[in-house]
């Protein structure tokens, strides 16, 4: 079995202690954490529990400051707003200088504020008509 999180790998480790204490093997805990971390490929707990931690931080998270591009004008801000979707993180980026959104040389529409939804990479799955995403952000 494949466990996903810290949560599980424990929850895991549990359910092996009982069922060996069952057959009448009894183990400790951290045997028990060990066991599981080498049936999921991990030298030992502590390896498995520092790869599970970092699959779990989240890539973006609120008032991270980001740079990127919206509608191809560069950009530095911060997140003031994000919650998960499930096409990804939608998120409201604060502007540190206002971007104008439009190209032409006799108009313009300055914005502060974008909001769009973004992968774990940082790109929208929203495009321009030439095919570039709305909206890229990384982190500063």
């Amino acid at each position: 079995m494949t466990v996903r999180t810290i949560a599980e790998a424990k929850a895991h480790a549990k359910a092996l202690r009982a069922r060996l204490a069952a057959e009448g093997t009894i183990v400790g805990h951290a045997k028990a954490l060990e066991l599981v971390a080498h049936q999921n490929g991990a030298r030992d707990w502590n390896t498995l529990s520092a790869k599970l931690a970092r699959a779990a931080s989240p890539r973006f998270y609120l008032q991270q400051r980001v740079r990127g591009y919206y509608l191809g004008q560069a950009f530095e801000g911060e997140i003031v707003e994000i919650r998960s979707s499930n096409s990804g993180h939608a998120v409201s980026i604060r502007f540190d200088q206002p971007v104008d959104t439009v190209t032409f040389a006799s108009f313009s529409n300055l914005r502060r504020v974008a909001r769009g939804v973004v992968d774990d990479s940082g790109r929208s799955v929203e495009k321009t008509s030439n095919g570039v995403p709305h909206l890229i952000i990384a982190a500063l």
